[in-house]
């Protein structure tokens, strides 16, 4: 299929970039591997006047971490980076197994993980356990800098919490304690190409034995990625055995309602919640 004209704009700055964006409006699309863009544009699932190409501006891509920061990652990041860093896999090894189940090597090669962040996909694998982790989206605008936490990011299907101009850099993963123990757990039909029918991801805080605080989060089963609030209680204060558990996954599938599509049923999806809350909390105990 042939992609609808478009006129191809590469600015080399990032206050360029967004001058474009806030001049052109809704008529312009930025991108970066341009995975979530090119596909729908030649399905004619959406048209453009101007695509903005940001992969050729310097200082949004790269990884690093400190003990009082934690793990930075630049939005022009590919997910196949994030994946295989060693640095991610030593502080932070859920987030590198979330950017390693996203679709395939080759489009993560190409992905970013600011472009599947604001892509804004329900089933998108990697903000479940962003949230989980408390994260925060740095974001620059025509006249200001600002971040936005992940809890406030997602304002809607396919929407964000962006403002006319704005671009996300980057983002802050709050370093990990030596007593908090994070996993997320996708759940598809097949193991590469595919969408979640289900992802939980799990922070826990422990002390001692006892569950000091808890994280249970949750895609593809709202418009966005949401909190299991019930089920996150069900674990704090408790120690963790069979039976709490149990009850936080039964919670965790009460904390949803999702809708049945062409990937399962809403009821099939409310069970998988129930029985990937559970691997996925038993998963954060042995990280």
């Amino acid at each position: 299929m042939v992609l609808p004209d478009f006129e191809y704009l590469c600015p080399k700055t990032i206050g360029e970039a967004c001058n474009l964006l806030l001049e052109l409006g809704p008529k312009a699309k930025v991108m970066a591997g341009a995975t979530d863009i090119i596909p729908p544009m030649r399905d004619k699932a959406f048209t453009v006047d101007y695509l903005i190409d940001l992969k050729h501006i310097d200082g949004m891509r790269y990884i690093r971490y400190s003990d009082d920061v934690g793990l930075e990652i630049g939005a022009l990041t590919t997910l196949r980076e994030i994946e295989t860093s060693p640095i991610v896999k030593a502080h932070n090894p859920a987030v590198a197994h979330a950017a390693k189940v996203v679709a395939s090597t080759q489009i993560r090669a190409k992905g970013t993980m600011g472009g599947n962040m604001c892509n804004a996909s329900p089933s998108a694998d990697t903000p479940p356990i962003l949230l989980a982790q408390n994260a925060k989206v740095l974001v620059q605008g025509p006249n200001k800098d600002r971040f936005i936490m992940m809890e406030d990011f997602f304002t809607g299907f396919k929407k964000t919490a962006l403002e006319p101009g704005e671009i996300v850099t980057g983002l802050v993963i709050p370093p990990l304690k030596e007593n908090e123990h994070c996993a997320y757990i996708k759940h598809a039909v097949r193991k590469a190409m595919d969408l979640a029918i289900v992802g939980v991801a799990v922070k826990l805080t422990m002390d001692g034995d006892v569950c000091a605080d808890a994280k249970i989060t949750m895609g593809a089963v709202a418009i966005n990625c949401i909190h299991a609030p019930n089920a996150e209680k069900a674990l704090i204060g408790k120690k963790l055995t069979d039976e709490v558990i149990t009850e936080a996954s039964v919670a965790a599938m009460n904390d949803c309602s999702p809708i049945s599509d062409i990937r399962a049923s809403k009821e099939y999806r409310k069970d998988m919640i129930r029985v990937f809350t559970k691997r996925a909390i038993k998963q954060a105990l042995e990280a």
